[in-house]
């Protein structure tokens, strides 16, 4: 069966809905052969912490706060994933920049789930970005993860209007919504061996009839 580890900052939406795509199906079976073996955080009191727990999920903490730089840090969290030999490292709201060196050891074989459709609006408040900047259309991305800031070839999109009445808190969960769609569904697809990697684009293999890289949402 095929590790997942997960890392998180924040408060865990989509680290849930991975584990929610792990459990076993009303048949008994399970959706993917893998499985999430552990969850890492750099905060100890991010809510994603105690649900973590609540699921029974090993939990890990490599707090940034403990290292006086970012290369410290960088050095401990990797000597914990290599302990932890994962198939599979899934950002699913990690709010800290990794190492060339780090992304690296992992390269395709680590996806982060960013709110945006990538490349507009790389990095932080992307939905207040999003509303001045007039766009009429904004989203999600699944990527891999590279060396640059939320660049690497991209998986999956869901795009979405952006509507007239509507504030940076109501875009921000109707996206969220989205990225608990695409993230389980890119993710299925690497465990699965069907992502194939040709320069910046990533392709599908034999998709299905009801398989998209792009999902709109209405």
């Amino acid at each position: 069966m095929k590790k997942i580890v997960v890392l998180v900052s924040g408060r865990g939406s989509n680290m849930i809905a991975l584990l929610d795509a792990c459990v076993r199906d009303a048949c008994g079976e399970r959706r993917w052969n893998a499985q999430v073996t552990a969850v890492v955080s750099d905060r100890a009191e991010a809510p994603a912490c105690g649900l973590a727990r609540e699921r029974g999920v090993p939990l890990e903490v490599v707090s940034a706060r403990a290292f006086s730089d970012r290369s410290s840090f960088d050095h401990a969290l990797g000597e914990r994933l290599s302990a932890l030999d994962p198939d599979l490292v899934v950002l699913a709201g990690f709010m800290r920049i990794l190492s060339p060196e780090l992304v690296s050891r992992y390269q395709h074989r680590m996806l982060n789930i960013h709110p945006s459709l990538l490349p507009a609006f790389a990095g932080l408040h992307t939905h207040r970005r999003a509303l001045a900047s007039g766009t009429r259309i904004h989203g999600a991305t699944v990527h891999y993860v590279s060396a640059d800031l939320d660049a690497g070839p991209i998986i999956a999109q869901a795009a979405l209007p952006v509507r007239d009445d509507e504030d940076e808190t109501g875009l921000a969960a109707r996206v969220l919504a989205a990225e608990h769609r695409i993230l389980p569904r890119a993710v299925g697809w690497h465990l699965e061996g069907r992502l194939r990697v040709e320069g910046a684009r990533v392709r599908l293999d034999s998709p299905r009839p009801d398989e998209e890289q792009w999902v709109w949402v209405p």
